[in-house]
């Protein structure tokens, strides 16, 4: 099949916007590519591109041609970014780009640099565009086909497209953009001032799917569970008879990695768990159960508390806890490994999110180090086996649900690998601040799923400031204790996030309680900061 515009026939006869990249499109798993220029909410794009049922990865604007060519994407998506289009240094558009014979989208920054490259006038606007606003689309062209004429959206900008390229249809305005959207169908080439990536765009979602559905004939069907029997496959090429091992911390990104590969490849799978001393209260002993008794899926446990604890003493900046602690891990593995003939693989849990906040696969600057990704040893032993890497979280929970694990696993949330050390802050890891600081999360944990509001909060726990104290009095004595941190976030990816407006009396009694019952505490806050600015987690 020859990849063609939808509604001109010239170019699906001859082929104009065809080409060898599109040539045997209903072969392969149809992709949209998302080209990063430094946008705030690139991955988002990635996302709902997901969410309309067609694989979408994030890459670098500069990622080879050869790189592009080689995946035979059915279209390219060009992000927004801070930068102005005209500023030096400003990222640039490679008219290459334009001539794969795909279809591409630009979105803000990427419709100016579109604009830009191919003649369009565009200068910096008196009055710049943040936040909602209204468009007007006077000609719907393929992007706005049966959609309202009048929209609200999401601007974010203050350059301005003032003219649309030659050969160009100028499609809507908004108030402080005269061009806000514009195609060149026989090019294959289309631009949007506005985000409809974010919720506040209502028919974003809409117009994304026109150029999925209308404008690059995608078929539209995938989905996370569709990724099961296509990962069975790449991990039998991969290992092919081969002995491997899993890092099994027991979350829901672990545990649905090491069934997906206990699937593909049985008994040559050993899972092993590492008790590092920081986990949850009672977490432990409920992992090892799960896996042992319920999965059956050979697994080996380490007690390795003290060993970490050593290796931790003294340290406090929080990057170098990370990599302490994923190198630990590492090290486990590979004296775990030397009992169980050497293994050459190693599986782990890692997530599309976790290689975006390290700094991989984007070109993205990196938020903090995780430990399976930016955290592993440069010396590593194992060839790693990463069957979720592509996937967001609640991708992973579909592909958990469809391999059977149950609910309360698949909707646990998310847990550091590190544990509780990258939550003890601005101070050293030591077992009496593991204490407290398990005993507050047991608390907080214990009242919201009383409360009835576990599911509907993306993470809540506590954060121990090691280094900070404050003043008190209990028992008409004076104290001088722990300061504990309530954190609860709303998300649905983890890479943005919403602090969640728990009730005043749930969050009375778990201050109540923690001051109560442990000893050291006597002061409780709430983190009130979204992401962005601040991360979910503190280090």
């Amino acid at each position: 099949m020859t990849q063609a515009v939808p509604g001109d026939t010239a170019a699906r006869e001859s082929g104009a916007v065809g080409g060898a990249i599109a040539a045997d499109a209903q072969q392969r798993q149809d992709e949209v590519l998302v080209l990063d220029f430094g946008g705030q909410y690139s991955q988002l794009i990635a996302r709902r591109v997901r969410e309309c049922g067609v694989f979408s990865e994030l890459l670098p604007h500069h990622v080879a041609l050869e790189e592009i060519q080689r995946r035979r994407p059915r279209g390219l998506i060009l992000s927004g970014g801070p930068a102005s289009v005209y500023s030096d240094g400003a990222p640039k558009l490679r008219q290459e780009l334009l001539e794969l014979g795909v279809p591409v989208l630009g979105i803000c920054y990427g419709m100016q640099a579109i604009a830009l490259e191919l003649g369009g006038r565009i200068e910096s606007a008196p009055i710049g565009e943040f936040g909602r606003s209204e468009l007007t689309v006077f000609e719907p062209g393929l992007l706005f086909a049966g959609l309202p004429a009048q929209q609200t959206c999401w601007m974010s900008h203050r350059d301005t497209v003032y003219e649309a390229p030659p050969g160009f249809t100028a499609l809507a305005a908004s108030t402080e953009s005269p061009v806000a959207a514009f195609e060149h169908v026989p090019r294959g080439l289309y631009g949007i001032q506005f985000h409809p990536e974010v919720v506040h765009t209502p028919y974003g979602t809409d117009v994304l799917r026109r150029f999925l559905d209308d404008v690059c004939g995608c078929d539209m069907q995938w989905s996370a569970a569709s990724v099961i029997e296509e990962q069975i496959e790449k991990i039998r090429a991969q290992v092919g008879d081969g002995r491997v091992i899993c890092g099994l911390s027991g979350g829901v990104d672990s545990s649905v990695a090491a069934l997906l590969v206990h699937r593909a490849i049985g008994d040559q799978l050993t899972c092993i768990y590492v008790d590092h001393g920081m986990m949850r209260k009672n977490e432990s002993d409920q992992v090892i159960a799960a896996f042992r008794d319920t999965f059956h899926v050979p697994l080996v446990a380490v007690d390795a508390e003290e060993r970490f604890l050593e290796r931790l003493a003294g340290v406090t900046e929080p990057e170098e806890k990370r990599k302490i602690i994923g190198t630990e891990f590492i090290r486990v593995f590979e004296e775990e490994a030397g009992k169980l003939d050497n293994p050459k693989y190693l599986v782990q849990g890692t997530l599309y999110s976790d290689v975006i906040e390290s700094g991989g696969g984007t070109g993205a600057a990196t938020i903090k180090s995780h430990h399976n990704v930016g955290g592993l040893p440069e010396d590593l032993q194992f060839e790693l086996v990463e069957p979720l890497r592509t996937l967001f979280k609640d991708e992973v929970r579909a592909v958990g649900l469809e391999l059977g694990l149950p609910e309360r696993l698949v909707w646990r949330q998310p847990f550091p690998g590190p544990g509780l050390a990258i939550r003890i802050v601005s101070g050293e890891v030591n077992a009496e601040r593991l204490s407290i600081l398990r005993d507050a999360d047991f608390i907080l944990q214990e009242e919201i799923r009383a409360a009835g509001l576990y599911r509907e909060l993306w993470q809540s726990f506590c954060v121990l400031p090691a280094d900070l104290r404050s003043v008190g009095v209990q028992g008409d004595e004076r104290t001088y204790g722990y300061v504990v941190v309530i954190r609860a976030v709303t998300s649905d990816d983890a890479m943005t996030a919403d602090w969640a407006r728990l009730p005043y009396d749930l969050l009375e009694r778990v201050a109540s309680r923690m001051i109560n019952e442990i000893q050291q505490v006597n002061r409780v806050t709430l983190d009130i900061t979204s992401k962005p600015p601040g991360t979910i987690e503190w280090e």
